[in-house]
């Protein structure tokens, strides 16, 4: 089976997959971007001239930086979702890299960028374990 790739018609539906991902993700980034300018004071509703509390000042912290990591949880996603589009681009999208298997469609629709095949990503996590022991 190795050396097979993706009919045309699956690279279609899955460019689109990306494509919509990728519009999805940026959208989730500009939102939090105009959230984030809003500014602290006007996203908690509180518009007083009073000082905050420290425990409000504490959980706007906490919820910036809760959305920082969000942010680069979907930068790296969009990273990897235009490196799936190269990969289409380069006809080896959908090709495992360590066995060179075809990966499952329903993994591909699940993870549209993923690069190792379920057998080869468990294989990988198992070894991962054992160097963290």
């Amino acid at each position: 089976m190795a050396g097979e790739k993706l009919s045309p018609e699956k690279l279609r539906f899955f460019e689109d997959l990306i494509r919509k991902e990728l519009q999805e993700s940026m959208l989730y980034i500009e939102n939090i971007n105009r959230e984030q300018s809003v500014g602290s004071r006007e996203s908690s509703g509180d518009l007083s001239s009073y000082a905050y509390h420290q425990a409000d000042q504490g959980s706007d912290t906490n919820y910036m930086e809760h959305t920082v990591m969000m942010m680069e949880s979907e930068r790296e996603k969009i990273r990897l979702l235009n490196d799936a589009m190269r990969r289409i681009q380069d006809g080896n999208f959908g090709i495992c890299e360590m066995c060179g298997e075809l990966i499952p469609d329903a993994r591909l629709q699940i993870i549209p960028y993923a690069t190792l095949c379920i057998d080869c990503k468990e294989k990988m996590e198992t070894k991962k374990r054992k160097q963290r022991r």
